[in-house]
This record gives C-alpha cells, sequence and structure tokens, in this order.
C-alpha cells in the first residue's frame, strides 16, 4: 500500500508498505477520504533532526488524523463495526478504562500516554488504515467521505469549541484565523443562527468566509478588529468570540474584543498569551475558556447534525488530492490560502 510520512524539512516520504492486518479488537480501514490540518504543518515544517528525535526507533509514523473510509477487515472481538461499514475515526485512543475513555474523551486518558493517530503512531494517509474498532464512529450515507474526513478533526473541534461557546441567534461571534477550522467555525456559527465577523490576513481566506456564512470580514492589517467589532456592536464587543490561530496578540485582541458577560474560547494550539486579567476579563465578567477538540459522542452527533440540517460542509473543501499528489498538497497548504484540502480515494 501507498503510505505518507513526514520527514521534515517541508518534505514528503512516500513509501510501498505492507497491508496492516488487524489484531483482537482492531479493524483495518479501507481509505476513503483524509484531511490536511495545521497541525500536520508543525512536523512537515520541523527539522530533519527533530523529526528522527520524534520518531520510534528510526521510523517515522504514517502522517494524517483526518481519516474517513470503509472497514475492509475486522479482528476477533469486534461487534460495534461490520466489513463495508462507512466510517469517520476518532483519531485519539486510550486506556479504555477510565471515566474519560469510557465517555469518548481518550485524549483526556487519565493514565496518560494516549495515542494520537498520524503522530505518535500510524495514521490514515496510507490506501489503509489500522484501528481500534473503538475509534470507529458511523457515518450517515448522506455525508461524502471528504466531508467526513473534516468533521473527524478541524470542524469537529471547531464544532466542540461553539458548543462551549453556547453560540445562538442572540449572538455576534467573532472568529479570528480562517484557515480550516476558523472557517468551520464559521460556517456552523453562521447555522447556528449567529451574526458572524471573521478576521483573517489573507484576502482569499475572507473571501471564503464571506462565501460561507461571514457577514463581515475584516483584515487586521488594514483595519484593527478591536475597534471595528466595537463599531460594529455600538460601542460593547462581540457576545462570543474565537481564536483558532494560537498567536499570542491575536489571542490578546480575541479577548479584548468581546463585551462585558460575553465569552471567549482559545482554539488555536501552541504559543503563548499575555492579558491584563482586570480590565480585560475580571472586570469584564468574562468567561474565558479553552476547547481541545471533541469526544467521539460528539463527533457522531455533528455529523447527524450537518446531514439534518442541511450544512453546506463541502463548500469549505477547496482542494481535492490523489495521495500519490501528496507533495504538491502539502506545499499549497502550507501556503495558508487555502480552505480545506483533503486526500481522495477511488
Amino acid at each position: 500500500m501507498l503510505a505518507v510520512r513526514l520527514p521534515g524539512e517541508q518534505k514528503i516520504q512516500s513509501t510501498d508498505d505492507p497491508d496492516p492486518t488487524p489484531g483482537p479488537g482492531q479493524v483495518i480501514i479501507a481509505m476513503k477520504a483524509s484531511g490536511l490540518c495545521g497541525s500536520d504543518l508543525k512536523p512537515y515544517r520541523a527539522s530533519a533532526a527533530a523529526r528522527k528525535e520524534q520518531s520510534r526507533d528510526g521510523n517515522l509514523n504514517i502522517s494524517g488524523h483526518e481519516p474517513c473510509g470503509v472497514v475492509a477487515q475486522i479482528g476477533v472481538g469486534v461487534a460495534n463495526v461490520q466489513v463495508g461499514d462507512r466510517v469517520i475515526v476518532h483519531h485519539y485512543s486510550g486506556c479504555g478504562n477510565c471515566k474519560h475513555c469510557l465517555t469518548g474523551w481518550p485524549q483526556l486518558c487519565l493514565l496518560g500516554g494516549h495515542k494520537v493517530y498520524g503522530f505518535n503512531t500510524d495514521g490514515g494517509n496510507s490506501d489503509y488504515m489500522l484501528a481500534l474498532a473503538s475509534m470507529c464512529v458511523p457515518m450517515p450515507d448522506e455525508l461524502s467521505f471528504a466531508e467526513g474526513a473534516a468533521i473527524s478533526c478541524g470542524t469537529g473541534t471547531a464544532y466542540q469549541a461553539l458548543k462551549r461557546l453556547d453560540v445562538n441567534g442572540v449572538d455576534t461571534l467573532a472568529v479570528y484565523g480562517q484557515g480550516p477550522v476558523g472557517l468551520s467555525a464559521t460556517l456552523l456559527g453562521a447555522a447556528m443562527g449567529a451574526r458572524v465577523i471573521a478576521i483573517d490576513p489573507d484576502e482569499d481566506r475572507l473571501k471564503l468566509a464571506l462565501q460561507n456564512g461571514a457577514e463581515v470580514a475584516i483584515n487586521p492589517q488594514k483595519d484593527d478588529p478591536v475597534e471595528t467589532i466595537k463599531e460594529l456592536t455600538r460601542g460593547e464587543g462581540a457576545h462570543a468570540a474565537l481564536d483558532a490561530t494560537g498567536i499570542g496578540p491575536v489571542r490578546r485582541q480575541m479577548v479584548q474584543s468581546v463585551r462585558i458577560w460575553g465569552r471567549a474560547c482559545l482554539v488555536g494550539e501552541g504559543g503563548e498569551v499575555t492579558f491584563a486579567p482586570s480590565p480585560e476579563i475580571i472586570h469584564k465578567h468574562m468567561n474565558l475558556m479553552g476547547s481541545w477538540t471533541f469526544s467521539t459522542v460528539v463527533l457522531a452527533e455533528l455529523a447527524q447534525w450537518v446531514v439534518d440540517r442541511r450544512i453546506p460542509l463541502s463548500k469549505i473543501i477547496t482542494h481535492r488530492f490523489p495521495l500519490s499528489a501528496a507533495e504538491e498538497a502539502f506545499a499549497l497548504f502550507n501556503q495558508g490560502r487555502t480552505g480545506k484540502v483533503v486526500f481522495e480515494w477511488d
């Protein structure tokens, strides 16, 4: 089978690997779609030395943590899926027994050492993927595989954050960053009834935001987003805001643009930020929170919600590639000007 790994230095390693076989409790997924995420760019851009240090005995893991496909084989003891089932793969696994694992949150496993597929164990950028059956979430027939791949990380992460923010039709929602996660938050936030203000320095991504539910688009290189948001809200600020960038100064702007009694959510990974707690948070009675991906339960909920509400999720998918064009796909995504980019199999 064709498999793609990330050796660093913005290079791609494509290999012909043996097809995997399932052990007890495991399944083999015939891959149909696999998405690219901002998290994939960290190993892609890393130094070769750093990637070698992160490898297992010098062997890099197969990349890809947004897998979607069809169950091709099942191992002993598998009862929750059958061969032929269409599934979205939740890209974490833990001990399976602690309270977080049992409620669908293996990334919060109390025993630690949870696995992240595509990072510290093999992921889905290959013709076949070995996965635990417990990671497989049924996918509605009405959902395309590419949409399922988007939901399996970026769009699911945005949805969980919007749930944390309790976004509703009364809200003005500011979404900082319009990459795949932020663009998903724009699309879903608008579907929840919010008035969405999208912020991003790239004009192409701002155009995508306006096409996918944003009422207003702000380029922070041209206009101060905090002041512009206040002007648009009679001086009060947004009811809710979400940062999908992980950039310190942008995070602070996100907090500053929220009104008294407002809600703000940190979603973008990495980086640092400094707040002035009294004027920016305490004196505003602000609810400042974090949100990290989602559970298997939320993943299934979102897949059905997209279908039931007829959310045009395919509109945020701007580029589709075969896995054999991984070098081209990563180079394009690395430019930071696309919507969702996915690999597709026939």
